[in-house]
């Protein structure tokens, strides 16, 4: 663990009365709460409030979002980075003694920025600073703190071993607590499951401020918090994950067709063959708009993005046989270790150094994203209308990640995380813009393209994942939905195993003390 210097924060004393940013309210409650801080730790905790110089340093540090850092977008009362276990404990209590509203934060990557915005008094506590990384090559674990980065797993792993990897998210800056409250997959889903899968232990903060593992939390607690969504029931201060083999040498490659070039068709026969291709092969399907070659108008174009568990040949082999349609060639190809995919996927230097995974910037942008599940093909007219919707914006993605593999051999109810076996794919769908004028043209837009899309995806609950929050698809005030209201949206995130959570819920915090705008309700606090 680092050292830091009082400089670096707010140390927690007695005479809080420093920490007052108004009179009134405000100051009473700060004033209590930073006495709590104090009285429950015996060492210093780092606080920051809204009259601390780097406040906005720290709460802006980890939000991607540009559509959710208005200067009306509601602000915490204090911001806790905890260094300790003990600090979160302590920010827990206090937090509850107080009646104050408390946010978990591990990474950012929050889409409707659930972790942190509310319209009551709140507090954040940030995990940034508890994200350590141990790893255990002979039992071939690691434990990992929930501010760590999934990159930082990635390359405390790759320092180890050259064999062992973990199946987690593309994008390296995505926070482990985040990632796997609510299950996390990457391009190696097909070969391994979901990063929750790989879960074999944790430690959660509870609503008493108690610190509790697996055997101490019990199996219906353990069950919750790997896919139930964060928030809910707890903080996650650590997890131990089993790590995966992975072979010396793997094959990727990035391969793009316009419209022109046959993206229609292709698209088409990619929805039949990636889910029923061998586990150790991931192609997934990224859509975007370019210039044409043949006129330079705007067109769609259609990316291949693949990571082959194996060597060259074998894929070309394999490619060959399933999906000859693409064309793939020899020089379409590379051949690189495990590690090195991980930063071809993030678009880095794949014989850079690999401490670029330890990079913690985020890119800032506006945006919103929205998901689906398909458990039948899209037809051609409809693959068609979907172009037409893409053509009308400049910066649309959307995303087609095949299932299938081992994701079709694993229960529904392992899990909260439901979306396993009959889901051919899943979409993401991402409307990026410039500037806040933008926003409620580019809303209404990315909804669009949803309500189009309403025939082709899963019905009854129309599914969605958990990790990508979509507050269209419902939402409570300061998380106060009843069992009914929370189905709304548990429904289309969790399937049958909302009923579950509730019930997990009630058990281990029946007043709701953890909750966001989607959390899992409490049926004694309904």
């Amino acid at each position: 663990m680092p050292t830091y210097s009082s400089s670096r924060f707010i140390i927690i004393i007695l005479s809080v009365l420093v920490f007052s940013i108004s009179l009134g309210n405000s100051s009473s409650i700060l004033t209590n709460f930073l006495k709590c801080l104090s009285q429950q730790s015996e060492t210093s905790i780092p606080v920051y409030t809204p009259n601390s110089g780097n406040y906005t340093t720290v709460l802006e540090s980890t939000i991607q979002n540009l559509r959710l850092l208005s200067p009306t977008t509601p602000k915490p009362y204090l911001i806790v980075t905890p260094l300790l276990e003990s600090h979160v404990q302590a920010s827990v209590i206090c937090s509850r003694k107080n009646k104050m509203q408390i946010k978990i934060r591990s990474g950012g990557h929050d889409y409707d920025g659930l972790s942190y915005i509310s319209d009551v008094p709140f507090v954040i506590v940030d995990l940034n600073n508890l994200r350590s990384v141990t790893v255990d090559v002979e039992s071939e674990t690691a434990w990992v703190q929930s501010g760590a980065t999934v990159g930082e797993v990635y390359y405390n792993i790759a320092i180890k071993s050259p064999t062992l990897g973990f199946p987690a998210s593309v994008c390296t800056t995505v926070g482990v607590g985040g990632h796997l409250s609510g299950g996390g997959y990457g391009t190696m889903l097909r070969a391994y499951g979901l990063a929750a899968d790989q879960v074999i232990d944790a430690r959660i903060v509870n609503v008493d401020g108690k610190i509790l593992d697996k055997d101490s939390m019990g199996e219906d607690l353990f069950w919750a918090i790997r896919g139930g969504g964060g928030g809910s029931f707890g903080v996650v201060l650590s997890w131990k994950i089993k790590l995966v083999p992975v072979p010396p040498t793997v094959t990727v490659f990035n391969v793009a067709r316009t419209l022109q070039q046959g993206a229609t068709e292709l698209v088409h026969k990619w929805q039949d063959v990636a889910y029923n291709l061998p586990k150790e092969l991931f192609i997934r399907v990224i859509l975007g708009v370019a210039n044409s070659s043949q006129n330079n108008n705007k067109t769609v174009q259609a990316t291949f993005n693949t990571l082959f568990l194996g060597s060259l040949g074998n894929l070309l082999s394999l490619m060959k046989e399933r999906f000859p349609e693409l064309g793939l060639e020899n020089n379409d190809c590379t051949e690189m270790s495990w590690i090195q995919s991980t930063l071809y996927l993030n678009g880095f230097p794949v014989n850079g150094p690999l401490e670029i995974l330890l990079d913690r910037t985020q890119p800032k942008r506006f945006y919103k994203a929205k998901s689906d599940y398909l458990k039948a093909p899209i037809p051609k007219v409809g693959l068609e209308g979907i172009w037409k919707i893409l053509l009308e914006e400049d910066q649309p993605i959307l995303i087609f990640n095949p299932y299938g593999g081992k994701m079709s051999e694993i229960s529904e109810s392992s899990t909260p995380f439901p979306h396993r076996e009959g889901n051919l794919y899943k979409i993401q769908y991402l409307a990026y813009w410039e500037g806040l004028e933008e926003t409620e043209k580019q809303l209404s837009w990315i909804r669009k393209l949803y309500r189009y899309m309403t025939p082709f995806v899963s019905k009854n609950p129309r599914e969605a994942y958990v990790n990508y929050r979509d507050v269209d698809i419902g939402q409570s005030k300061n998380g106060t939905a009843t069992y009914l209201e929370g189905k709304v949206w548990g429904g289309n995130y969790f399937k049958n195993n909302y009923d579950r959570l509730v019930q997990v819920k009630t058990k281990v915090d029946p007043q709701n003390f953890f909750r966001n705008e989607q959390s899992i309700p409490s049926v004694a606090n309904a």
